[in-house]
């Protein structure tokens, strides 16, 4: 029997050099960290890579087209309001006043039906900024109230804020925003001109209103300085409207330039205001009489004349 090399114990370990694996010529091929191999290749990796890209390009393509389905749908609901008999069909609903009350509401407004969806926002935006400015005035009405019975000599300036809330409510509505609501509703150059120029006014005045000039009927800073040596409580109180006066100030601002972008990029243009306003009072009935009449009475006199 033959000897083993351990010195006869046929169970013994092998040693480096019976193991066939531990030979050079086989360590120097096995593969190593700085080797791609089968082992660390994984195909899903890129898979899940490119089905993440298709999920969000496929997000962002439907996304598109509900914004376009949702503008599909508001132009159709038009259509079908026209087909009906246009604005004639369409019941009036702003101001909300309720059925019993004998003023029936005067305008006809929908954000989501009548305006593109892109500038839905910043109608709403406008509308609400409207509203806070009716309730400001509200607060203004209040605080001046409050300084009238605190100083005696404020009446001038109280009663003024009463004619500011009687005005400037209504005034507002149907100066400036419904210019815009109607500019943006129907790309109309001619109410984005009017929107412009008023609202600029109206952002001079919401300034004015923050300021608070004493006896001109605005609880402003200057006005709850003064106050705020007489009555502590009712200067809080005209400090709180002051403070609101501003917000609206520099919210008017930014969405008078904010909207004056939109506008620029419409392709609106002061040559279609002119077009818009020259078509709209030719086509006023009364406008139209007039100007036959006066054609009329000129050939009269024109055949009479020796």
């Amino acid at each position: 029997m033959a000897q083993s090399r351990d010195g006869g114990n046929p169970f013994a370990e092998p040693s480096e050099l019976d193991n066939p694996f531990q030979d050079p010529a086989v360590i120097q091929h096995r593969p190593s960290r700085q080797y791609a191999t089968l082992d660390v290749y994984n195909p899903f990796e890129t898979r899940e890579a490119s089905a993440a890209a298709a999920t969000a390009e496929l997000l962002k393509k439907q996304e598109e087209l509900n914004r376009k389905a949702e503008e599909l749908d508001r132009r159709e609901r038009e259509l079908q309001h026209a087909a009906l008999g246009g604005t004639a069909t369409r019941q009036n609903n702003w101001p909300p006043l309720p059925s019993f009350c004998p003023v029936q509401p005067c305008f006809f407004q929908d954000i989501s039906m009548e305006i593109p969806q892109e500038f839905q926002k910043t109608v709403s935006t406008m509308y609400y900024l409207w509203m806070c400015s009716t309730l400001a005035l509200l607060l203004n009405f209040l605080a001046c109230l409050a300084s009238f019975c605190v100083e005696t000599n404020n009446g001038a300036g109280f009663g003024l804020s009463i004619l500011w809330v009687l005005l400037f409510t209504p005034c507002s509505f149907v100066c400036w925003y419904r210019p815009m609501y109607k500019a943006f509703r129907s790309d109309s150059s001619f109410n984005f001109f009017v929107f412009f120029f008023i609202f600029f006014v109206q952002d001079v005045l919401f300034v004015l209103q923050a300021i608070g000039i004493p006896g001109w009927g605005f609880s402003g800073w200057i006005s709850a300085l003064v106050v705020l040596k007489a009555n502590t409580a009712v200067a809080v109180l005209m400090l709180l409207v002051a403070l609101l006066f501003t917000g609206i100030a520099v919210l008017g601002i930014v969405m008078l330039k904010r909207i004056h972008s939109l506008y620029r990029r419409t392709g609106a243009s002061f040559q279609k205001a002119q077009q818009e306003f020259a078509a709209g009072v030719f086509s006023n009935p009364a406008v139209r009489t007039a100007a036959a009449n006066a054609a009329a009475g000129a050939a009269e006199n024109a055949f009479r004349a020796p």
